[in-house]
Parts: C-alpha cells; structure tokens; sequence
C-alpha cells in the first residue's frame, strides 16, 4: 500500500449534451463513465459517472460526468458540489441550449472559477459561432473568461488541444488546505462482500487515512480502507476522487447528500440565517425552495427578515459552517434561482413581534466568518463552538476555552460589584454571594466565568465572592496571631471565651479576621485556622470506620465543646456521613 498522500485534480464535465459529454470523457480516458445499460442504450446520463486518466502536465485526473437533462439536475448539482473545475461542453451542431443556461446558473451559484470550454462535434458543424455565443454567456458568471477548444472524439481532432487546455486550467487552481477538516459528501454508497459498508465522492479538502474517526449523520464510524481511483492507499488528501470503507454504520444508513465529518467540527442544523444572492430581494423568493450543498438537497421554507437577509427552515439537519455557499433551486419551475451565504448556523429564535426586523439589523455587518462579529452578537462562546461554526479563533480566552466580547466582559466585570453589594444588603450575615447566586444574577454559564470576572477589592474564597481585607488593625492582627500560635500547637484546641476576652477579640473583630481569611468560622463563637477541615479529615483516616463522637474527640485532641460544630461542619460539607446510630464516617 502506499504511505504517500495520493493528489488528483477533479473535474466536473456540464452541459446539456449528454453523449457529447460521456464520449468526451470516453475519448479522454479510455474508460466509460456510463456505468448503466440503459444510459449506453439511450445515449442519456441518467447518474453520476467517474472515469479518470493521466494528463501531460497534469498528472491523474478524474472526470466526474454529470448528467445534462433537466429531469437529472439535482444529480447534476450533486456531481458539481464539491469540484471546484467544470469543463463545460456544448455542441457545435446544437449550439446553447436552455439546459445550457441551466447548468451554467448553477455553476455561477457556486461560484465555480475555473473551467475550460469545449465545443465537441466539430465535425458536423462550424464550432465558431457555438463558441462565440458560449464564451459570452458564461463571461458574465463566475468562470469569466476560459479557454475554449474544440474537438471531434469521431475524428479524434482537437483531442490533445483539449488535454492541453485543462491541463493549464488545473496548473491555476490553488491547492486546497491538507490539514483542513474533513467534510466529505457522499455521492453513492453501496456493500462490498466481506468489507461492509463502501461509500465514495469527492474530497474537496482535508486527508482522509485508514483508521481515522469520523462522523457522519450523527454517528461515530471508523475507516477501515481508502482507495483513490480504485487503488489502495493508506491516506489522500483533496481534491481526490475518494472511496472510503466505513466500519460502524449500515450501508442503508448512509447515503447521497451525507457527509464524512471530522469530530467537533460543522454544526448539523436544520435553521440557518443566509443572505441571498438573487438579482431580487429574499422577499421576492419562493416560500419553498431545495437547498443544494455538496451533493445534499435538502427542502427548505423560507422567512424573509429585510433586504437581501432571510431564514431558512431545512426539511433535515445539513452539517455547516458560517461562510458556506447554498444553492437555491425552485424545483416547480426547474430554475436555479441563485446562491446565499450562511451568515449562522445556531441563529436565536424569533417569537416577538419586529424580531424578524431587529435580526436583520444584527446581521447587516456580517459577510463571513469573523471572530469579533460573532464574540459581539453571542458574548461569550466556548473556543470550540466557535471553530465548529468554522470561525477563526485567535487571541487569548478570558478563561479556559470561553472567548467574550471585550466591551460585554468589562460591563459584566463592572456588575460583580453591585451583585456582592445587593447580596449583602440582603444577607448583612453573609460574607459575600455565593459563585453560583452571581453565575444566575448575570446569567453567565460556567463557576470559572464567574471567577474570571473577579478583581480587587473583591476575591473568591470558600467559594463566596468576598471583599479583599489585606490589613486588620494592629491590635486585631496581634490578637490573631496569639491565637494561630496556640492552634499551631494543638490545631484543634479552639480558643474559649475567656481566652477571647484576654485577646479582646469580640464579635466584629472575629468577623474581620474570618473575612480577611485569617480565621475560618466553625460555629457562633468558635474560630479554627484555616484549612481546618482539610486537617480534621486527614486525623479521622487513622480512626476505625464508623467512629463515635468520643473516637473522633480522641484523634483531634479536642474537647465535646468543639468536636461537636466540627462534626457537624464536616457533617454540612459532605466531608462525613452520619449513620443512624450517631457514629460517623468518612464520605
């Protein structure tokens, strides 16, 4: 097997002459690109066709042939989809044709840049004014100006011209992305005794190896083989025509308009916002249309929001990113009716009166994927949602893999303050708020947000958010560092009262010292060091589980006086379970 990447240009031949087109291809490669009795007797391409061959100065090549009928147009747009060249082949002796027309809106649509007209059958017509009248109509789409031959495949004339021409065409098509993810669209799919399911189409981008995770519909699968061109490779990279033996799903559980995924990457969504390309307004569209992506055609129902903004409501999930192009087809009147480019693929519901108006506003700035477009219209978004979205991230996360918009985080910053405030207005007893009572105040989703969003005077401690108390008065400070010596000694032998009064550390002073952190509370009164838990837990390991409270008093050193609120603050931590008898043990 080979252990290289294996590269191919693809190529799409268009038009509306459907045995000018296959003998085109036939005359190219030697192979038949009509796989169907019934194609070969009617002279009709009724499904996709694949023949390949190799071309001086251009190394492999593989021809996907399409079908031209205007009954087989959504065939024809599931060949297209993903080949980024066409060779665009009309007959000298029947000149442009309507399905012509049809075929080259569609590759406009797609915005499809690189192709090479061919005129074939030059042997029975002047191919000079075929030419002509093609080179113009597809001057004005998105192939521009291309080259253009003619050629008879029964005289064989012309032939190396057109091998020529396509290879100086394909010298000009960028290199797509190898490290790209892997959305690969399935154009047939089919069992093979003994391998199990095989699927094959178009890698338009990415590298597809044995032994690679994908997904597709939703289900995790594995690569059991690739073939490229019928021979077996270990991995290839796009553009490639690609056979792929899949282990985990059910040949008729996949099938055309399906895709290959890289994990964690496209959003599978049956609601995207798009804005249209259609000479008229989204209003002017149909309420129903198909949606072709790839080799997916999808029925969807459209909601206009202003201009040239507009929803649409997929019949079934499509996996997408922000930046696809769509094809938009009105299947009653077989006519492509332009393209639109996904602006969201997660867009927010729309259930208030002007809500379709003020999402349009949303979106009037946005022409792609773009990292601070999408940070200000969401907030905060997780790094991964992100790149699933296909948005590019840069910059440093405010925390773990959330990414906020800046101007959005320094007004949720400002509000920590007024939270704790409020908070402890309400609750003059509490230190501070919870980080979970700020989380639901701002409506943020994670703890570690929340954390985030603290800065002096505040901090978080015992999972409150707090005010920062660096310095205690003198005379406090004094007084509690008399005690942490004393609890140095026996961690446990919490300070009386009497040994309070001595210290002069009342009520407020104990508070002061427990909110700088230099105490910790157990109970009304009883004060330990911090880390107290941490250490009671750590003398309880050495006692025979369960224990009773004198056991535990024991292995502390302490008296009933505090055993009994540390147990019990053990108790409320989930540090110890309380079993029916009053014993205890460790959780």
């Amino acid at each position: 097997m080979s252990r290289v990447d294996v590269r191919t240009s693809v190529v799409a031949t268009a038009g509306h002459v459907d045995h000018g087109k296959s003998s085109l291809v036939r005359a190219l490669t030697g192979r038949d690109p009509d796989r169907y009795e019934e194609e070969k007797r009617r002279g009709l391409t009724i499904d996709l066709g694949y023949a390949w061959t190799d071309v001086p100065g251009a190394g492999t090549v593989a021809f996907v042939d399409v079908p031209g009928h205007e009954r087989f147009v959504p065939t024809m747009l599931a060949g297209v989809g993903p080949v980024p060249v066409v060779v665009f082949v009309v007959a000298a002796d029947g000149g442009w044709m309507p399905q012509s027309a049809e075929h080259l809106a569609a590759l406009d649509a797609l915005d499809v840049r690189h192709g090479l007209l061919v005129v074939t059958r030059a042997d029975l017509a002047d191919p000079a004014p075929t030419r002509r009248a093609a080179l113009a109509e597809l001057r004005r789409t998105s192939l521009g100006d291309v080259p253009a031959v003619a050629c008879s495949v029964l005289t064989g004339e012309g032939l190396d011209a057109v091998r020529t021409a396509l290879a100086s065409v394909l010298s000009t098509v960028p290199a797509p992305d190898p490290t790209a993810p892997v959305r690969f669209w399935v154009d047939r799919s089919f069992s093979v005794t003994g391998a199990g399911t095989v699927v094959t189409g178009t890698l338009a981008a990415g590298t597809l190896a044995v032994g690679d995770e994908l997904v597709v519909g939703g289900r995790t699968v594995h690569v059991r083989g690739v073939q490229s061109l019928e021979r077996p490779v270990e991995r290839v990279a796009g553009v490639a025509r690609v056979a792929v033996n899949l282990r985990g799903v059910d040949r008729r559980d996949v099938r055309r308009g399906d895709a290959l995924l890289t994990p964690g990457t496209h959003v599978r969504t049956d609601v995207v916002d798009v804005r249209g390309d259609v000479g008229a307004g989204a209003g002017e569209l149909p309420a129903e249309l198909v949606v072709h992506l790839g080799s997916a055609a999808v029925p969807a129902r459209v909601r206009p929001l202003g201009g040239a903004l507009a929803r649409l409501q997929l019949r079934t999930e499509l996996p997408l990113v922000v930046g696809d192009r769509l094809l938009l087809r009105d299947p009653a009147r077989h006519e492509v009716l332009g393209s639109a480019a996904v602006l969201d693929v997660t867009p927010p519901a729309l259930r208030r009166r002007g809500a379709a108006a003020a999402r349009a506003a949303d979106l009037a700035d946005v022409t792609g994927p773009d990292l601070a477009s999408e940070l200000r219209r969401r907030h905060l978004v997780p790094g991964a949602a992100l790149r699933a979205m296909g948005v590019p991230v840069s910059g440093t996360p405010v925390v773990g893999d959330w990414y906020a918009d800046p101007a959005w985080w320094a007004a949720q910053r400002a509000r920590v303050p007024e939270v704790v405030r409020a908070h402890r207005a309400a609750n003059p007893l509490h230190p501070g708020p919870t980080l979970e009572h700020v989380r639901r105040t701002l409506r943020l989703p994670d703890l570690d947000v929340v954390t985030a969003l603290v800065t002096d005077p505040l901090q978080v401690r015992d999972g409150r958010v707090v005010e920062r108390i660096d310095d205690l008065p003198p005379a406090v400070e004094r007084a509690v560092a008399a005690v942490l010596a004393d609890l140095a000694a026996s961690p446990f032998a919490a300070p009386d009262v009497e040994r309070l009064r001595d210290l002069h550390l009342g009520r407020s002073e104990l508070a002061a010292a427990v909110r700088a952190g230099r105490l910790e509370r157990v109970a009304d009164g009883l004060v330990l060091a911090p880390g107290y838990r941490e250490r009671a837990v750590a003398a309880l390991r050495a006692v025979p589980q369960p224990f009773s409270l004198s056991e535990a008093r024991k292995a502390l050193g302490t008296s009933r006086r505090v055993a009994v609120p540390l147990l019990e603050a053990l108790d409320a931590a989930g540090a110890t379970v309380r079993d029916p008898d009053d014993r205890r043990r460790l959780r």
